[in-house]
């Protein structure tokens, strides 16, 4: 296959849902005597005779050796199931997926491990099917359970384990064993936050020796930051692919909901109780007017009106913020009340806050706001993509030059400088 580590032509994965089974126990037995005395048998299967679903459907595409390359898409957009057919967990029902390299999978919970089995046991065991000697292992072998932070579990079954020390060991095995190509699923978010993040480091030490890393994960920050390609699946198919930030834009352009400056009030999305809502949220220039395209260094006031039912006081706490996300979805910054030093303890029945940001640090994009009210876990009301609008270029620094490129990042700094002579200090 020369320099591709994989060739996916024309792949497609029928699954048959409800179709009769031999009955293997005496519970099953019993289970379906019961169901023909009630008449029940006859049902199941005309219900369930032709529930047949493609969970891929002429999948195509080439992964480059060391390459790094994130799959992302909806849930039941197929991701998991291609990563089991690379896996050989499962086989094709059309068309064939072609390997370069040993493989290293690290899916749901529970594949790979036999329960019976201690952590100990369990490493040789997964050694051994990747095709490496007694040495090898050895070799390894203090370095994957210093990863996997078990040493005193090293000798119980792994059927004792809980889900996160089983993905601990599961992804020490999968990394730490050399494989050509690491596959790992939205598994590790089983994990604890540091132990996610060692992960990734992990991973993109594999990347960074040459082999080739294919990753599922919702998380668009660990995409973005990880891999260099993506693969965008929607309804069993390859929706687009290419260069990873062309990939989530793309992917974002078909899942964010684009309401910019509608009544909040009309949106049915919304978590929370509700004891507040928002009713209406908008953006205003200097000269008071609402907009949607503002320019980096412009004066801008984000405005919030929201229902209480009742007066209320709250304690002092974080119960308003806005969250800002690029058009990557990433977030920028956080507009808070309580961080800032504001004070709006006290809501009457209804009401208005605005918060003004007198020159807007931001380089040209598309930007969202997240808005949410609450008080610890409560949550009284909460609004994904609440608004959208645009920044375009503008004299941020007052010198006449404009920055326009998000290559340093996409906030501006006010700044100043000056020469410090030797005489100076």
């Amino acid at each position: 296959m020369g320099d591709i580590a994989i060739k996916i032509e024309n792949v497609s994965k029928e699954y048959k849902i409800g179709l009769a089974k031999p009955h293997n126990t005496l519970g099953e037995q019993m289970a379906d005597g019961f169901k023909s005395l009630f008449g029940l048998n006859g049902h199941r299967q005309r219900s369930h005779q032709s529930d047949r679903i493609w969970a891929l459907k002429n999948v195509s595409f080439e992964v480059k050796k060391g390459d790094v390359v994130g799959i992302i898409g909806r849930n039941g957009a197929g991701k998991s199931t291609l990563l089991k057919i690379l896996s050989r967990i499962t086989e094709p029902t059309e068309g064939r997926a072609g390997i370069s390299g040993r493989v290293g999978s690290l899916l749901e919970v529970g594949t790979g491990f036999q329960p019976e089995l201690t952590g100990r046991e369990n490493i040789y065991l997964s050694g051994a099917l990747l095709g490496m000697k007694k040495a090898e292992l050895d070799g390894k072998f203090d370095e994957i359970v210093a990863f996997a932070e078990i040493g005193k579990f090293l000798d119980t079954p792994v059927k004792r384990y809980s889900s996160g020390m089983y993905v601990r060991l599961a992804f020490a095995v999968a990394a730490h064993l050399e494989p050509e190509i690491l596959i790992v699923d939205e598994v590790l978010a089983v994990g604890d936050f540091a132990f996610q993040n060692k992960c990734l480091g992990k991973m993109g030490d594999v990347a960074k020796e040459g082999r080739t890393v294919m990753v599922v994960s919702h998380d668009l920050r660990t995409i973005l930051n990880l891999c260099m390609s993506g693969v965008l699946m929607g309804s069993g198919r390859v929706e687009a692919m290419g260069a990873v930030n062309d990939v989530v834009r793309a992917y974002l352009a078909r899942t964010q909901i684009q309401q910019p400056q509608a009544n909040l009030m009309e949106r049915t999305d919304r978590k929370g109780d509700g004891r507040i809502r928002f009713t209406d949220f908008w953006i205003e220039n200097r000269e008071g007017e609402r907009v949607s395209i503002v320019r980096s260094g412009d004066s801008i006031t984000f405005v919030f009106e929201y229902l209480c039912h009742e007066h209320a006081v709250f304690p002092k706490g974080d119960y308003l913020t806005a969250v800002l996300k690029d058009s990557l979805a990433q977030p920028i910054f956080l507009l808070s009340p309580y961080y800032s030093g504001g004070n709006l303890s006290v809501v009457r029945p209804g009401g208005r806050w605005t918060c003004t940001i007198d020159s807007l640090p931001l380089l040209p994009d598309r930007y969202t706001v997240r808005l949410w009210l609450g008080v610890g876990e409560q949550h009284f009301d909460s609004i994904e993509n609440a608004a959208t609008f645009d920044v375009v270029e503008g004299d941020f620094f007052g010198t006449g030059r404009y920055l326009r490129s998000k290559q340093y990042g996409p906030v501006l700094v006010q700044q100043t400088w000056r020469v410090a002579n030797e005489r100076d200090g």
